[in-house]
């Protein structure tokens, strides 16, 4: 009774310091008061709650005090009690406003308490960061970030989830300046993306991109800027290892990543080069499944080489194009999706350096310069090639007529995992006939006196890639002419790679209609651990956590 009897009368103190302090013309004065204050957060209970919420209210009356009372309020935020650890929190940002030169520490201290699993607590914490980052983003971000760079695990990931669904969605408010603020933000992204899962680079290249100093209208060199950002996640300096799965699912992914700023005028040449001499000479020992993918993402990125880069490549391209393809029929089984592959990258390359061409397949095309060689004779050359092709073309067509006879041949399902195998093999058979049909349509022009190289798109579609459906360009259409008020259901986004939470049952049929190449690289993300270099074990060794309340400056 008597101890509840002291804590009545210390708390009529404080409401008797606040009064005197609310009143007072000069609080300067009244200093003796605010310490009384600062003196009773060492007391307990309703007190402690009390003075919570009184020392941010005359903080900045009393600058000579602000080291001890910033101290006690820290303290407070320490509490076991979730009514003054909440008091305490909100009351951080309350100082703040008028002790700007605080901020960074708070938000240090706040981006620590994040760590915190109690709801009321979190929200507290939360709104107290949205409320110093509406004061200075710059400041407030640089501490965060800070604990993405060197907190432990636990902490680490707390704050990326506060940056990802709070500050992220709200830039356009909260990165003014803009041009400043994005560019220091990107600042702070690449300091942290040398250590990050390949989730968190996923996400952090997203947002990069949504910047408006990267967007539609950014010069060369900002692109170029991104494309770098991946490259350095792709670890194109160091030594390639065969065995590193992990190092080629991320140069496969990446490489996929980089496909929409090569198409902005980047650079491949890095890239290229690196695979030419470090991917190539060891593909023989790669894993066929990682083979088939890397052809791919050649196939689709050799459009957008330069036309040295073209030539450098061209001499590896044919000779693994032989390989696949035989001078004579053989009971090896044809790899069609290689051939195509390989065939759709010679077209590439052959239509940035077509005259290259006259000294690796014996084509006579004539350009006015040196490197045409037409005073040589390569006639044996022309004949190889020439009887590779035609093989290779009665190969796909027999193996067409294979498949089209096993796409009749699947028998009907009749439980879901049957129906599940039957539409893998369906889809399997599918990929299999457009990719004979696409062979025939590239050997074609490569067997006239005369080539044709087809170079960009020209309307071909790789097997692999999904053809858009009428279907779905005729619902967009109707989109585009339907009034934005007119209360129309906007049809669902066509294949545009976008991810959506789905409950785990639906994976399984999102991924067979999503398309190949991004499935690969959320496959690739989800299993590349922390750290550049490849397979190297993740995250190196950061300090051991900080308790709640220490060590904050």
């Amino acid at each position: 009774m008597a101890s509840e009897t002291d804590e009545n009368s210390v708390i009529a103190m404080l409401y008797e310091y606040g009064e005197r302090l609310s009143n007072s013309e000069d609080k300067s004065k009244n200093e003796s008061d605010y310490l009384g204050i600062i003196e009773a957060a060492k007391s307990k209970g309703k007190v402690k709650q009390l003075a919570a919420q009184l020392i941010p209210r005359y903080f900045k009356y009393f600058p000579n005090l602000s080291v001890r009372s910033l101290e006690a309020q820290l303290d407070l935020c320490e509490e076991e009690e979730l009514g003054i650890t909440v008091q305490a929190v909100r009351g951080l940002a309350t100082i703040c406003k008028d002790s700007k030169d605080l901020l960074p520490k708070v938000a240090d201290v706040l981006g620590q308490l994040l760590i915190t699993e109690e709801p009321l607590e979190k929200d507290a914490v939360q709104k107290a960061l949205m409320s110093i980052l509406r004061q200075d983003a710059k400041a407030t971000l640089t501490a965060l970030f800070k604990h993405v760079e060197n907190s432990d695990e636990n902490l680490r990931e707390k704050v990326l989830a506060f940056i990802r669904e709070k500050v992220f969605p709200l830039k356009n408010d909260l990165l003014q300046p803009q041009e400043e603020m994005e560019r220091h933000v990107t600042d702070l992204i690449k300091k942290s993306l040398q250590d990050v899962t390949g989730a968190e680079f996923k996400m952090f290249m997203e947002f990069l991109k949504s910047l408006s100093i990267f967007g539609e209208k950014a010069p060369q060199e900002r692109v170029q800027e991104l494309l770098e950002i991946v490259e350095s996640q792709a670890d194109l300096d160091s030594q390639f290892k065969v065995e590193d799965t992990d190092h080629i699912d991320r140069l496969m992914a990446c490489l996929f990543m980089s496909l929409p700023f090569y198409a902005r005028g980047a650079s491949n040449s890095k890239f290229l080069n690196y695979i030419n001499k470090s991917l190539f000479p060891a593909f023989d020992k790669l894993p066929e499944d990682k083979k088939t993918e890397l052809l791919k993402k050649i196939a689709e990125s050799v459009q957008f080489s330069s036309a040295q880069d073209a030539r450098n490549l061209l001499p590896t391209i044919l000779q693994l194009l032989k390989k696949y393809m035989p001078k004579r029929k053989t009971t090896e089984e044809f790899n069609y999706l290689h051939v195509e592959c390989l065939l759709y990258a010679f077209h590439q390359l052959a239509h940035k350096s077509p005259n290259s061409t006259n000294s690796l397949c014996g084509y006579k095309i004539v350009t006015g310069q040196p490197s045409d060689r037409l005073g040589e004779d390569f006639t044996d050359l022309y004949k190889d090639f020439i009887e590779r092709l035609e093989v290779a073309e009665s190969l796909s067509k027999s193996t067409l007529k294979k498949l089209t006879q096993g796409m009749t041949k699947v028998p009907a399902a009749k439980d879901e995992n049957a129906k599940a195998e039957e539409k893998a093999k369906k889809v399997a058979l599918g990929v299999g006939l457009r990719s004979c049909n696409n062979i025939t349509k590239l050997i074609t022009p490569l067997k006239q006196k005369t080539p044709e190289f087809l170079g960009g798109p020209k309307n071909f579609n790789p097997s692999w890639k999904e053809a858009a459906k009428p279907a779905a360009a005729a619902a967009t259409a109707t989109q585009a002419s339907t009034p934005a008020n007119s209360g129309a259901k906007r049809p669902a986004a066509a294949n545009n790679g976008a991810t959506t939470k789905r409950a785990r049952g639906e994976q399984h049929q999102h991924q067979q209609r999503q398309p190949e190449q991004q499935h690969l690289v959320n496959k690739a993300f989800a299993g590349i651990s922390r750290g550049g270099g490849g397979g190297g074990g993740g995250r190196r060794q950061w300090r051991a956590g900080r308790g709640r309340g220490r060590n904050y400056y």
